[in-house]
This record gives C-alpha cells, structure tokens and sequence, in this order.
C-alpha cells in the first residue's frame, strides 16, 4: 500500500468525482481509477459505489474514511518529527488560519508569545475554514486558529484534537450609517452580504441565527468567503454583514460603519487554537505551552477601543 493511495482516496471521498479528483491530484482518470482499484485490493474490500452520482461511499469505505486521514497526518507528524530531530526543521511552526484572524488578530498574538520568548519561524496559511480544517485533519499544519461557536461543532473530532481559548469575539451586524437613512428599517428588509459555504464565520451564522432569519440567509444580495471583503461591501452601503468585531472596531469607533440591529442578534465567539492530540515538535510545543498562558484580547462593546490583552 502507497501513501498516495490513501491521499487520492480522501480526494475522492471530497469530491464524490473521478474527473474532478483525478484533476485535483495531476493525474488522468485512468491512471487515478487504477490507483483507487489498487488500494480497494490492498483492502480487500469495495470503498465507492459507483453507479452512483455522485459517487457514493460505501459502509466500508465511510468506516475507513477517518483511519486513512488518520494515518496520513501520523506519517506526516512522524516525518516532521524526525527532521526536526535531525535538523531540517528546526524551529518551524505551520499555523493554518482563516483569513478574518490572520488580518487582524494573527500578528498581534504572535508578537506577544514572541515577547514571552518564543522563537521560531511561522509558516502562515491563511484560507476558508473549511481548508484550514483539511490541512489539520491532514497533517500539513500544527495548529489550526479559528472562530468557534459552542453549538456549531468542527470537523474535527474532540478525540483526536486539542483546543484552548486565546481570545474573545462577537459577530455584529453592521452596515454603512446611509443604509437606515434610504428607508431600510429594519434586517428582514435589508439586503444581507453573506459568507460562501466554505466560511467558517458563515457556518457559525446559519448555525445561531438561520432560524430567526431563514428568509434573509436563503437569499443573500451579495455573498463572500472573506469578512474583509463583506466589510468593504458594507462600506460601500451595500447592505448588512455580520462582521467581527475585532475587524471593524476602528470603523464603528469613527462612524464609518454602524451596529444595524441592538445586542440580542450579536453571535459571541471564541478564538481557539487546536492541534493534534499526539506529540508535536518540540518548538511547536513550546509555541502551545506559551499560548496557554493568556487568554487574548476582547473587543469593547460600542465600537471603543480594544480592552486589551487578557493574562491568565
């Protein structure tokens, strides 16, 4: 059995596609459907249904799903583990975070565990929540930093990964000053910018409020997988987003943006850092140790400055 076997497996366990996932690992069709034939022989067993479309899992193939993903980032850990012993990665730390946090929330943490003493070399990859979990559950990141809501779980199973609270957050809906001033009185009239489906700020929104707006979450005027780019369209009055508020804390304070609606439709958030359960390198270990030590910081409500960094 190759490891790749195990890699095309999980692409194809995402996409549901021979084409697609054939396209996604650089490889043709045939050659991609013999590599998945030869791992269902290793197996002895059937993994796809193929008459289906999509193509379908079967109950071997969904029983085997979590135990491939888990032998490739033990592989992964495994590697990583003995460079560093060896030398080759010395002091690298692969974060993964999504993109609302690695703007405004990444540089100021780590310049504080870099204060504390941390040193090391940081490989940022910033994406939607739903990439930032596959680089985790896959082995290619040693922490995964993102928004979490207590009732809307990840994809990552609490047997298998850590996570500690390093800041505090709160979704707000915001919208440009003119917006109330044009007639729109109101969130059930007023045009929602939406996140995409990869977002993990619009999974926790349909999650904590798509049932008070189900209407407005079906039929979103305009729709982004970045908060950045909701913030520039609400900016511009396009509408309302919920947008957190350690992105627009500076927008609110002088006016340009507005809370469109009182406190009972704010969502609060945790930012949470999350690893594997298993040995890290030691500098990524460091890094964890460092991080349990405080907590991050709170934005003030009303849109005043930030309270600032919160120690244990």
């Amino acid at each position: 059995m190759e490891l790749i076997w195990l890699e095309d497996y999980l692409e194809l366990c995402r996409t549901g596609n021979f084409s697609r996932a054939a396209e996604a690992r650089n490889l043709t069709q045939p050659a991609f459907s013999r590599r998945i034939r030869a791992l269902e022989e290793w197996a002895g067993v059937t993994l796809f249904d193929r008459a289906a479309q999509p193509v379908q899992l079967t109950a071997a193939g969904r029983e085997f799903q979590p135990l491939a993903a888990m032998l490739i980032r033990r592989i992964a850990d495994a590697r990583a583990h003995v460079r560093e012993v060896a030398g080759a990665e010395a002091a690298t730390i692969r974060i993964a975070a999504t993109h609302a946090l690695s703007l405004i929330f990444f540089p100021g943490w780590l310049k504080r565990l870099e204060a504390k003493g941390l040193i090391c070399c940081v490989q940022l990859v910033s994406d939607t929540l739903n990439a930032v979990e596959t680089l985790l559950l896959d082995g290619r990141a040693h922490f995964v930093l993102c928004h979490v809501h207590e009732d809307v779980p990840l994809r990552l199973p609490p047997a298998e990964f850590s996570s500690i609270p390093v800041a505090h957050d709160r979704l707000i809906a915001c919208a440009a000053p003119g917006l109330k001033a044009s007639g729109v009185a109101s969130l059930t009239e007023a045009p929602l910018l939406a996140y995409g489906g990869g977002s993990g700020l619009g999974r926790i929104l349909r999650g904590v409020i798509g049932a008070r707006l189900p209407a407005l979450l079906a039929a979103p005027a305009l729709t982004a997988d970045l908060a950045g780019s909701l913030r520039a369209l609400c900016l511009d009055g396009r509408g309302v987003a919920w947008l957190p508020a350690t992105l627009v804390e500076d927008d609110l304070k002088s006016g340009r943006l507005v809370m469109f609606a009182d406190a009972s439709w704010e969502v609060p958030v945790t930012v949470r850092l999350f690893r594997p359960q298993m040995r890290l390198t030691p500098t990524a270990e460091e890094m964890w140790r460092l991080a349990q030590q405080f907590g991050g910081w709170a934005p003030a409500r009303g849109g005043g400055p930030p309270q600032g960094l919160v120690d244990d």
